[in-house]
């Protein structure tokens, strides 16, 4: 069974940066896309940002786009997210996610496995 633990959430203040962490353990990480996620209270989940197994392609939200960065490190099973120039409106529950199948979507009934979140919060 996979497990995904995410890290690195806290509170900054408006301009800051934080890099939140994915560890996988369980499955053949390097095979799967992986993707990060967001929620905010009384908020639909909504896409990040998404990147292939071999890290070659990404996929951003546009409102992220410019300022949020994903990789990953296969030989350490892990997927990063680093945030910068953070908004009061990306305060949210941050999630990564795992996809069973090549392609990159950003629709999370698509993403398979799940970990249990992340925090988020960006003071003005």
């Amino acid at each position: 069974q996979v497990q995904l633990v995410e890290s690195g959430g806290g509170l900054v203040q408006a301009g800051g940066s934080l890099r939140l962490s994915c560890a996988v353990s369980g499955r053949t990480f390097s095979t799967y896309p992986m993707g990060w996620f967001r929620q905010a209270p009384g908020k639909e989940r909504e896409f990040v940002a998404a990147i292939s197994w071999s890290g070659v392609s990404t996929l951003y939200a546009d409102s992220v786009k410019g300022r949020f960065t994903i990789s990953r490190d296969n030989a350490k099973n892990t997927a990063y997210l680093q945030m910068n120039s953070l908004k009061p409106e990306d305060t949210a529950v941050y999630y990564c996610a795992v996809r069973q199948a090549s392609m990159l979507l950003t629709t999370p009934e698509y993403w398979n496995d799940w970990g249990q979140g992340t925090q988020v919060t960006v003071s003005s």
